[in-house]
Formats: C-alpha cells, sequence, structure tokens
C-alpha cells in the first residue's frame, strides 16, 4: 500500500511549477489528485505526467478569482468522491513590482483575489470535508515576505500575509482535530513566478519545483505534526 492510497488531494495551481510537481508527487504516493488551474493546457501536461507514472488526476480548469466558482468546489468533490482528504494551495499572484505609490487598482485586485480572498473561499469551501477526513492535511505555500518588508513587493507581501494569517488561524482553531494546517515557504524556486520577478536570475542556481515538492509533500503524510508550523523548503 502506498501512504496515501484512496486519498484524494486538491492543488491549486497545478498547471506548472511547484503546483504540478506537488501533484505529480502526491500521486506517485498513491493520492488521486484534483488539478485545478486557470490553464487547461498545462493541466493536460499535468495530467499526462501522472498517468505515466500510473496514478490518476481529475482536472477543475478554474480562475480563482471567480468567486462564485470557488465556492463551489467542496460541493462539486463531495458529489463526486464523498471525501478531501488533502489541499495545497499553491496558487499565488506575484503583481507588480513598484513602489506602493504607484500600485495600480487592477494590479492590487487581482492579487488579493487570488492570494486572499481565494484562501478565504478554499478554507470555508473544504474546511468540512477535511475536517471531517480521518487525517486531513492542508498545506498554504506563503512566503518570508508575509513577515519581512523589501522595497517594491507591497502587493505580493501585503496580499500573502493576508494567507498567512488566515491559515495560522484556521490552525489555531483545528487544534482539537484531527486536521493538521500548516504552511510551506519555499524559498526561491526556479518558476515562472520567480523569472518574473528576477529577470537577470540564472534559473539553474535556483532550486528546482521537484526538489522543493518533496518537502512540501511531507506535509501532507499521515504522521504527526504540530498546526501552523511554517516550513522552509531552503536548505
Amino acid at each position: 500500500m502506498k501512504p496515501l492510497q484512496d486519498q484524494i488531494a486538491l492543488v491549486t495551481g497545478a498547471s506548472r511549477g511547484i503546483g504540478a510537481a506537488t501533484a505529480i508527487k502526491l500521486a506517485r504516493l498513491g493520492a488521486h489528485v484534483i488539478l485545478t488551474a486557470r490553464t487547461q493546457g498545462g493541466l493536460e501536461e499535468t495530467d499526462d505526467a501522472i498517468r505515466a507514472l500510473g496514478g490518476t488526476a481529475t482536472l477543475l480548469p478554474l480562475d480563482l478569482t471567480d468567486g462564485a466558482a470557488v465556492d463551489l468546489i467542496g460541493p462539486t468533490i463531495y458529489a463526486r468522491f464523498k471525501r478531501l482528504d488533502i489541499l495545497v494551495h499553491n496558487a499565488g499572484e506575484l503583481g507588480v513590482l513598484t513602489p506602493i505609490s504607484h500600485i495600480q487598482n487592477k494590479d492590487w485586485d487581482q492579487a488579493l483575489a487570488v492570494n486572499a480572498t481565494a484562501t478565504l473561499k478554499l478554507i470555508r469551501t473544504t474546511a468540512p470535508l477535511l475536517s471531517t477526513a480521518p487525517g486531513g492535511r492542508a498545506v498554504f505555500v506563503t512566503t518570508h515576505l508575509a513577515s519581512e518588508t523589501r522595497a517594491y513587493w507591497g502587493t505580493y507581501a501585503a496580499t500573502k500575509a493576508a494567507l498567512h494569517q488566515l491559515a495560522l488561524t484556521w490552525a489555531a482553531e483545528c487544534e482539537t482535530l484531527a486536521l493538521r494546517v500548516n504552511l510551506f515557504d519555499p524559498g526561491a524556486t526556479a518558476t515562472r513566478m520567480r523569472a518574473n520577478a528576477m529577470p537577470g536570475e540564472d534559473p539553474k542556481t535556483l532550486p528546482q519545483p521537484a526538489d522543493v515538492a518533496v518537502k512540501l509533500v511531507a506535509l501532507c503524510l499521515p504522521t504527526e505534526q504540530r498546526n501552523g508550523v511554517v516550513v522552509s523548503g531552503r536548505d
């Protein structure tokens, strides 16, 4: 038996990068993975990789800024699978690196919708299933910028700080449950978001998504963990 055999996992931002790598590793460990992202083609590539190793997945293309669609995720999963064991909220929005006084409404609203509002809605829609799972796990991808200050990163840092606190608060509320809620900071990783933020950086000098995903997936395994821990993927 694989450690996640017959479990159902939901991974956001699963079309590429850390999300895709995490979904593939969860499938390798036996989970049936529900893949969600905006990009159908990217989801299909992740699905192909999962099927190539003998795993199974369900594609759920959606935009996390569509609040009504996010609200339906929990009921949809229940109707199809009757359970949810793992949530990995990896999807994130960088926004534009700019002085605070130059932040545009559209960039702020997009980052707030993906990084903060979608986090609230994902918790709300999946909590009934995760809290009744035998050993539910929820992992939220965070950043050290949620608690540190760096010039020009205001949009990303502020909206990720909202995610950070929502996850920690939920973790505190789950202390008496079998459900474990944790944060994972991957650190600098060779992803498209990182390339957009640091275009002059050589991605070969950074950890690859597959390497980082190993540490993230460890938080999804049915082992005893403390709630609310911020785990870093950085060595």
